[in-house]
């Protein structure tokens, strides 16, 4: 179990030590020491004692070697990479390198200021930065492939769950959290006219400075109010229908490197670019802009819900008609309301599940229950909201059973295989690679015993 642990936490640590190692730091590679070798691909002493100072920085502690620990973080990353190189089915794009590249690049200038501050921190002008950028990223991603093609097969059957189940002991059975369902009714307050325009006119400004030589991802990471904003406004991969129409039937019709004009979407006000295909996919950054609501439209909102919790309470109409004919979430308005977990796809959430502002009421409700009207932001649109909630069903915390929580220790134990599938390849890829590593780690206690032939 240790072994299983470890493992899962290690492909956010890599991607951590690739932001560490990708820079040489005006270090010549000919005098560093090499520690290791995995086939055709070295690890660095320089590599292990950065990522080391940076862990103690973030002041993450362990209780073993933690050298040791980084070391086979790495050995584990270059056999990835070396299969994944000799795997047709995998490819990294110099699009995918330079979109990912722009991310890493605007998460470094959101976080140091400028342009100006990054070059000025490490000592290197943008263009140069960058360059050294290309190999880290691209083994990153040849990375994250290649455990995505080691375990893409990976399935659990019923019989399966239950047969892994009854060989549980009583410490094992895992204590499932106490899970609520609930229905609510959600209203849109309006925008003014007035502030629609200022938003698209703000747009506008920044498209032309960006036709104007500026960079789309820095402009996102400063102006955007999207999630994307720290990755320079970059989405990834969609295909049109996992996109917002509107967003979709421009995006699709852009030319690469073209900036769109003003388009609306569900989601606010867009300034789209064409970043690159795959398929039937599309990798596009924006800047979003949300307008704001004015205060007489939030009470407005506030208003018109409380009188409809009236109406529900003293019978004058049901809930789920309420829901049906006035609600504006069309995911929840023609099930009574019922809202569903997107991350089981069921009824039932826990309290980790929940958003806070919905946590932080349900959790205090009675059965069926309704609440007064609250501000929260809509999961999907990200912008917000007034919503009242009504309390269904709440099951206290217990130990796990099949009858009742399958789907919970499925996804579980197919969590456990994967791994498990992971650490075998892993085995086996280090009886058939050249490995070498330097007898000042020869003494390291892995969690995988064959490094060290």
């Amino acid at each position: 179990m240790k072994k299983q642990n470890k493992i899962t936490k290690r492909t956010g640590v890599l991607i951590l030590a690739l932001f560490i190692t990708m820079f040489g730091f005006a270090q010549d590679k000919m005098v560093d020491q090499i520690v290791a070798v995995v086939g055709g691909n070295i690890i660095l002493k320089s590599d292990i004692e950065r990522m080391h100072i940076d862990q103690q920085a973030q002041g993450i502690t362990s209780d073993g070697d933690m050298k040791c620990e980084i070391l086979e973080q790495f050995l584990i990353d270059k056999l990835l990479v070396a299969e994944a190189e000799q795997d047709t089915l995998i490819s990294v794009t110099p699009s995918q390198v330079n979109g990912q590249m722009d991310q890493q690049m605007a998460m470094y200038i959101s976080y140091m200021g400028s342009e100006k501050a990054v070059e000025e921190y490490f000592k290197k002008p943008i263009t140069t930065i960058k360059s050294e950028m290309q190999e880290g990223i691209r083994n990153q991603l040849l990375s994250q492939q290649m455990r995505q093609q080691i375990v893409k097969d990976v399935t659990v059957t019923p019989s399966e769950v239950r047969h892994h189940f009854k060989t549980l002991s009583e410490d094992e059975i895992p204590t499932m959290p106490t899970q609520y369902e609930y229905a609510q009714i959600t209203f849109q307050p309006k925008v003014a006219l007035e502030e629609q325009n200022r938003v698209k006119a703000r747009l506008r400004e920044l498209k032309k400075r960006i036709e104007n030589g500026s960079s789309f991802a820095t402009m996102a990471v400063l102006y955007s109010e999207g999630p994307s904003a720290k990755e320079g406004g970059v989405i990834g991969y969609l295909g049109r229908g996992q996109l917002d129409p509107a967003y979709a039937s421009v995006a699709f019709n852009l030319k690469p490197g073209k900036v769109s004009n003003v388009v609306k979407s569900s989601f606010g006000y867009h300034i789209i670019q064409f970043v690159d295909k795959k398929g039937e996919k599309i990798n596009t950054r924006h800047i979003l802009m949300k307008p704001k609501v004015s205060v007489e439209a939030k009470e407005e909102a506030i208003e018109r819900l409380d009188s409809m919790a009236n109406m529900i309470r003293k019978d004058e109409i049901s809930y789920e008609q309420a829901a049906m004919m006035f609600s504006f979430d069309k995911n929840t308005r023609n099930n009574g309301g019922v809202a569903i977990n997107a991350n089981t796809m069921s009824s039932k959430f826990s309290v980790e599940d929940l958003d806070g502002d919905i946590s932080k009421i349900l959790t205090k409700m009675e059965l069926n229950e309704i609440s007064k009207p609250f501000e929260t932001i809509d999961p999907e649109t990200q912008q917000s909201i007034y919503k009242i909630i009504k309390l269904l069903k709440k099951v206290d915390s217990h130990k796990a059973d099949l009858q009742n929580d399958y789907q919970k220790l499925s996804d579980m134990y197919l969590v456990s295989k994967k791994e498990r599938v992971l650490n075998e390849w892993i085995s086996t890829r280090q009886s058939e690679t050249y490995i070498r590593i330097d007898a000042t780690y020869a003494n390291c206690n892995f969690d995988f015993k064959d490094w060290v032939k």
